[in-house]
This record gives C-alpha cells, structure tokens and sequence, in this order.
C-alpha cells in the first residue's frame, strides 16, 4: 500500500433514528463543496456542546476506500469560501455512538427528511463489521458502494 492517506469506511442506508442515539455526543455540521471537477475540495464546520472547529478536506476515489486529506481550517477561512458552496451543502445532526471500541456515526440530514446513514470507519478494507443489535432493525442495506450516497451527491 501507498503512504497515501486513505479514509476506509462502510455506510449504511438506515430506516430512522435508532433510539441508542438519544443522549450521545452529537455535532451540528454545515458542509460545502467548493465548485471544481479536478479537485474537489469540502469545507466542514462542526459545532459541538463546548467548541466549534472548522476544517477543510479533499478526497478522491470511491467505494470503501479513498484518499483523504484534511486539515483543520480557520473560521475566516471557512467563512471566505462559504460563499462558493451555494447550492452544493449538506446540514446534518451527527451521533456519535461507542461500541465494541467502534465509533458509529450517525448521521440525521437535517436538509433532507428522513434521511439517515451510519457510517463506520476501518483499520483496513477486509476488517469484518459487526453490526450491534441496537443498530440492526434500523438498516435497510448497505450504500458504501452507492455513488449516489456520498455527501457530495447529497449536496444542494
């Protein structure tokens, strides 16, 4: 493997609010994407309960596996370019969720009804996912391969 730095995660397509989510840590995060088709460059606010940190991030790639890079940014920054990402932003509520070790993220598309996606990110592409069995019934199927699931194609 490459020194490239890789983002290994499997998403999942959820049927609504697993109740496990109520009294976890959560981020309110207001994502863009800067308009570009050679790099594709997203700028992330996350407003947690103490702290709000900004940052900017570009990937490459589809599938389980993708090349990431992110660093934190300013919120001068963030505020500079926010502008750009008209009509390409995601508004989400994201849980934050502990098991075996794991971390679930749980995502509510706030700019989307009844839109919600667990993600789980890896060691390594082959590592076996468990699904706890408070998350089980709230799945639907499995979208990591789905183009039509990333953030960018939710984006509006």
């Amino acid at each position: 493997m490459s020194d490239l730095p890789y983002e290994i995660e499997r998403k999942y397509l959820l049927r609504g609010r697993p109740p496990r989510t109520v009294g976890s840590p959560s981020l309110e995060i207001d994502q863009g994407y800067i308009p570009g088709e050679r790099i594709r460059e997203r700028v992330r606010r996350a407003r947690g309960a103490n702290e709000t940190r900004y940052y900017r991030s570009f990937k490459s790639g589809t599938g389980i596996q993708r090349i990431e890079i992110e660093e934190e940014a300013t919120k001068e920054f963030f505020d500079a370019v926010w502008p750009l990402t008209v009509g390409r932003r995601v508004r989400k509520r994201r849980y934050l969720v502990e098991e075996d070790g794991l971390v679930w993220e749980i995502d509510e598309f706030l700019d989307r009804p009844s839109l919600w996606l667990a993600e789980l990110e890896l060691d390594h592409a082959d590592q076996i996912v468990r699904v706890p069995e408070w998350l089980a019934p709230f799945m639907e199927r499995e979208v990591t391969d789905d183009p039509s699931y990333t953030n960018r194609a939710l984006a509006r």
